[in-house]
């Protein structure tokens, strides 16, 4: 006989299910009316169509202040958002006011029609008689159509709230229908994990629910049912905060911390002043080498130069690509702005680099370290960019070294972050291999940490690159030259076309740095 005709296949209605423990498990699980949650979730796990085949009355009743009980936040918030939206509705029909400006507006042309009818009445000759009535008549038409305006909309109000009340309706059956599937749901990730999974009706979580339900639905609704302004409401008291915490004619709060933070910014700059002059020095030095190199040099050297390195590096379609972008540059008239923004750019990553590995390495083998530095590092990074000028000015002047400070800023964190993830990243096994057969600490860096964390180190300093291109245009608001200047005058005079001829020269500089790295990276992993 064929073996194949002897194989038997299990149905999933076949396989053996300890009834009993699941049951006891539900109910450990809902602990209050374990009994109903046991029925209803062997329902669900026998439903094989798409719509659900329980209600759960007391849900759909009590709504998101059920779904807080039970600690599923997620469809409270999603709930009591949606019966929001339908109780505004069911207030702008009830006691809204729809066509109020129609009223206000008639009632004032009421008074009008009524000054040029005692104003006809007051006159002595026939045709300022005439024409007053005339004004009056008009003003009466426009008063009887700005009436009827108001009774559609009063009309309209009927259906607003017929609406809203449609909507509630809805809202509260999909509640229904969905909430045991829902909880099931809970139910299985409680099995896998119950010690981050809340399970059971918690009394704390439904006060907690019918707090903030009391809190934002009763203000809301409030707010866009009833016509009348409530100053509360529309904006933040911060003059009436700002008087009781400073005092009455003492001005705002905005006002004395802004002041505060300007005095201790202007005397941190003057007590520093050597110390950041220093630094400056040290920026100017490492920038003025890279632009004589680049801009002091005849143009045709450089630009061998870097297609060899393109080709070296990277292949030769990338070498290609570099002289095509080079030669757009130098037939615009960019060249020597291009120079002066790769030196700009050279600069900054060749600073980040520089800080930046060292400190990932040490981040990434002491995570103590890492933990204190990772605040900092959100900071840098979540930071908008042209917050970072104003303290860049205030400690270092403008022009292109702080601008340079200002884009090492914004552009080390990539390089931290991903060293440190490389070194963390490198198996123990092996590092402990190494040293088994006599590395010292320093060859166990060198020789296996360094070369097995590198992937992710180029990926680094490859974003690095990029975002430090990012500031170029930035760093021109603080007197930063380069094509970044070229793309601020463009923006000021609204000149169209040498601003997109300036934008494309930093996207095909952009272009060029990164397919260097990466091909250059490449190209050493395929040898190796």
């Amino acid at each position: 006989m064929n073996d194949a005709s002897e194989l038997k296949v299990t149905a999933a209605s076949d396989i053996e299910v300890d009834r009993e423990a699941l049951d006891n498990s539900i109910k450990e699980f809902a602990e209050v009316n374990g009994d109903y949650y046991v029925d209803t979730f062997h329902k669900i796990h026998d439903n094989t169509g798409a719509l659900p085949t329980t209600f759960n009355l007391w849900a759909a009743v009590l709504g998101p202040l059920w779904a807080s009980s039970r600690a599923i936040w997620g469809m409270f918030w999603a709930f009591l958002i949606l019966e929001i939206i339908a109780w505004v509705q069911i207030g702008r029909g009830l006691w809204g006011t729809p066509g109020s400006e129609f009223l206000e507006r008639a009632a004032s042309q009421a008074e009008t029609m009524q000054r040029r009818l005692d104003q006809a009445a007051a006159a002595a000759e026939q045709a300022d008689i005439d024409r007053f009535t005339k004004l009056a008549e008009n003003m009466q038409r426009a008063i009887d159509t700005n009436m009827e305006r108001v009774e559609l909309a009063q009309a309209e109000a009927t259906g607003i709230m017929i609406t809203g009340l449609i909507m509630l309706l809805v809202f509260k059956i999909v509640q229904g229908m969905y909430a045991n599937t829902v909880y099931e749901k809970q139910y299985s990730r409680w099995r896998i994990d119950p010690d981050t999974t809340e399970s059971g009706r918690s009394n704390g979580n439904a006060i907690l629910g019918a707090v903030l339900i009391l809190a934002i639905a009763p203000l809301v609704i409030y707010r866009f049912t009833v016509n009348a302004s409530m100053e509360l409401l529309e904006a933040f008291p911060e003059q009436q905060v700002s008087n009781y915490v400073l005092g009455e004619g003492n001005g705002t709060i905005f006002g004395a911390v802004a002041s505060w933070m300007e005095a201790r910014i202007d005397a941190a700059a003057l007590a520093g002043g050597d110390v950041f002059d220093g630094i400056v020095s040290g920026v100017r030095t490492v920038l003025d080498g890279l632009t004589v190199a680049l801009n002091g040099s005849p143009w045709p050297v450089v630009m061998l130069v870097i297609a060899v390195t393109a080709w070296r590096a990277a292949g030769p379609r990338v070498a290609i690509f570099t002289v095509a972008a080079m030669a757009y540059t130098a037939l615009l008239g960019y060249w020597s702005l291009a120079m002066e923004t790769v030196a700009l750019v050279g600069a900054a990553v060749l600073l980040c680099v520089v800080i930046g590995i060292p400190l990932g390495i040490w981040f990434g083998k002491s995570k103590r370290a890492y933990r204190m530095a990772e605040p900092v590092l959100d900071l840098m990074q979540t930071l908008p960019a042209f917050v970072y000028l104003i303290p860049i000015i205030a400690f270092f002047g403008t022009g292109n070294p702080p601008g340079i400070l200002a884009t090492i800023i914004f552009g080390m964190p990539p390089v931290i972050r991903l060293t440190a993830l490389g070194m963390r990243g490198v198996p123990e096994s092996i590092k402990e291999a190494a040293v088994a057969f006599g590395a010292s600490r320093w060859q166990l860096l060198k020789d296996v940490e360094i070369p097995l964390a590198l992937p992710s180190i180029m990926t680094g300093v490859n974003q690095t690159i990029l975002m430090c291109l990012s500031m170029v245009v930035i760093i021109s608001l603080i007197g930063g030259g380069g094509l970044g200047q070229e793309i601020l005058e463009a923006l000021q005079f609204a000149a169209k076309g040498p601003g997109l001829l300036g934008g494309f020269a930093i996207l095909f500089l952009a272009m060029v740095m990164d397919r260097i790295v990466q091909g250059a990276f490449r190209r050493k992993d395929q040898k190796d």
